[in-house]
């Protein structure tokens, strides 16, 4: 099995260190959701839509809008996987 550190996070237009900032970002933003909605289920009235909003803005920030090169290349390499499938 081959690792590659860099593999990975060139294929969406980031360095290693880059990725990785990217990476802890989203777990920091994660475990803001996660007491968000834990402290939720004892007290209801408390972070009410928190959870669900910070999860809404992960979801548009490394998935809708991950892909951080130029954008004629992001458009190349969707009709590539669109061929493919």
């Amino acid at each position: 099995m081959r690792i590659s550190f860099t593999e990975h996070p060139a294929s969406v237009g980031e360095t290693y260190f880059g990725h990785l900032l990217s990476a802890l970002t989203f777990c920091g933003k994660l475990t803001l959701a996660l007491l968000a909605c834990l402290t939720h289920a004892f007290f209801p009235f408390l972070f009410e839509k928190t959870g669900s909003r910070i999860i809404s803005q992960l979801m548009d920030d490394m998935v809708h809008n991950r892909d951080k090169r130029e954008p004629s290349k992001n458009l190349s390499r969707a009709s590539e996987q669109a061929d493919s499938a």
